[in-house]
């Protein structure tokens, strides 16, 4: 999957950014495990603490109150930054609660993602995967992330006819 996205952002000539949380750099190193990644891939913003995501992405300390870091509005924030601190053309972002433990109103595996493309609205959505343990919702929230730019790139090509 990771090559055929990398394929179709050289093809289209795009950028990517990600903006991590809870999968702590993961997304960035599955696309920086492709040889060549770095005609495509700009940066990654690791951004674990709420103090990071509003320093290195420009999150709002009030949005964070309000919302929490794991919320969709949070999600949208990021990607939104990603873009706005880097040479990408889009980015991605994810923000959740891998586990162990979580709450009644954030449980364990909920994971909110973000798509920003320069020039489009913020796209999120939330994934509940449930409690898979740490290292499953974080692998699992990495290859969502990943599809998430697959499919951005697929729409891109169905809707240009190719």
């Amino acid at each position: 999957m990771t090559a055929d996205l990398l394929r179709l952002a050289r093809y289209w000539g795009y950028r990517i950014a990600t903006a991590e949380s809870c999968t702590g750099g993961m997304v960035a190193a599955a696309l920086t495990d492709v040889a060549g990644s770095s005609e495509m891939f700009d940066r990654g913003f690791v951004t674990y603490s709420n103090q990071a995501k509003t320093e290195m992405l420009g999150v709002s300390p009030a949005l964070l109150a309000e919302f929490g870091a794991v919320s969709e509005a949070v999600a949208a924030a990021m990607a939104e930054g990603a873009l706005r601190h880097s040479q990408a053309d889009l980015a991605v972002s994810t923000t959740g609660i891998a586990g162990p433990g979580g709450s009644e109103f954030k449980p364990e595996g909920r994971v909110c993602f973000g798509l920003a493309v320069k020039g489009k609205p913020v796209v999120v959505e939330t994934v509940e995967f449930g409690a898979l343990g740490r290292d499953r919702v974080r692998m699992a929230a990495r290859d969502h992330a990943l599809a998430i730019l697959l499919r951005a790139m697929a729409v891109r090509l169905t809707q240009s006819g190719g």
